[in-house]
């Protein structure tokens, strides 16, 4: 459903995207491996619309053409963004920064659906949704960020190095709550430096380096690559 072409987004002289092609196709859940600075979060940004693209770039959903769309549009078409730093209000509840996420929704009922939806998958933020985000660990922020990007309802999910600065047995649990995500339905498009973790969670991953797509393969292909694991596994 999501197909890119093309994309290419400069700052100035320097092209941080260049000339990445991609897709999501219903069902899959794709993995963007890079280093830092590779143009992971350049790519999710303009995927948002929240970074201008440059001309002769191509972003479609659904056979929708999103390129030049606003975020707030392309939010309405299905996508939502997990950003990198889970991008929190500190200061409000749990319950306030959640509903945040649903924020173009004006059904009580359906708000609450999503809500409940939300917190079954974790359950953890049950006894926190009065408690203000920024007094919780850093493993149940991340599920706020990633239960907020939830509560629109999104048929693709662009989730930006949800494993950041959370320990081993954290970053399991989030994966393995992605995958249960992608399971029940909702595409997910994951950026992750943590190769083997998503690859093992993944169908498909593309490797971008500089801003450009250099590999791309199944999970198993990707995992046994010398260049993949090399670079990415230490191995």
């Amino acid at each position: 459903m999501l197909n890119v072409a093309n994309l290419t987004v400069s700052y100035g002289g320097f092209q941080a995207v260049c000339e990445a092609d991609l897709a999501v196709k219903p069902g899959e859940l794709v993995v963007l491996l890079g280093a830092n600075g590779a143009g992971k979060t350049t790519l999710f940004r303009a995927l948002s619309g929240l970074t201008r693209v440059d001309r002769g770039s191509r972003i479609e959903f659904d056979g929708c053409d999103l390129t030049a769309l606003a975020p707030r549009a392309i939010v309405d078409a299905g996508i939502s963004h997990c950003p990198e730093g889970r991008k929190l209000f500190p200061g409000l509840s749990v319950m306030n920064n959640l509903r945040l996420g649903a924020y173009r929704c004006r059904d009580r009922a359906e708000i609450q659906r999503r809500l409940d939806r939300v917190l079954s998958l974790f359950p953890q933020l049950t006894d926190r949704l009065g408690d203000a985000a920024g007094a919780l660990s850093g493993g149940q922020q991340q599920m706020v960020a990633i239960g907020r990007a939830l509560m629109a309802e999104p048929r693709l999910l662009l989730l930006d190095e949800p494993s950041v600065s959370l320990a081993p047995k954290v970053v399991r649990q989030v994966l393995e709550t992605v995958a249960a995500i992608n399971r029940a339905g909702t595409m997910v498009l994951l950026a992750e430096q943590n190769a083997y973790a998503a690859l093992e969670i993944a169908g498909r991953g593309y490797v971008l380096e500089a801003g450009r797509v250099v590999l791309q393969g199944s999970a198993t292909e990707l995992m046994q690559h010398d260049e993949v694991r090399r670079a990415y596994m230490g191995a």
